[in-house]
């Protein structure tokens, strides 16, 4: 059965200075626990807390530069590049640059707060 989302629902960002996302598909949006996607518009400087989620975590930089942190690397995602964060590893998120960053982002399963596993 097709089911058709007329408009994103806003979700409260982690971070600061806030970030906007707009959830199409996922436990808020859609009730969907299988996945969610999100289109995410984040500010020069915003940055958020590391994480350890239980989701593999999809990204794909639409303008501006993402700045994706592992344990190992420091990654530059810019316009047009995508990363793929596998369930359990640690990051962290920002938009440093000029500008911030839009992207999608697509998480299987779906994200949730209780699963994201935030730094304190």
């Amino acid at each position: 059965m097709a089911k058709v989302i007329g408009k994103p629902f806003l979700i409260e960002a982690a971070g600061s200075p806030p970030k906007r996302i707009e959830e199409f598909f996922g436990r808020v949006a859609s009730q969907s626990a299988s996945i969610s996607i999100a289109h995410m518009i984040s500010p020069t400087g915003w940055s958020e807390p590391g994480q350890t989620p239980e989701f593999d975590e999809y990204t794909v930089v639409l303008r501006g530069q993402l700045r994706v942190e592992t344990r190992k690397e420091v990654h530059e995602i810019s316009e047009g590049q995508a990363i793929m964060i596998s369930r359990g590893e640690w990051v962290r998120y920002s938009s440093p640059c000029t500008d911030g960053a839009e992207y999608i982002a697509v998480c299987l399963p779906a994200f949730s707060p209780d699963t994201v596993h935030r730094d304190a």
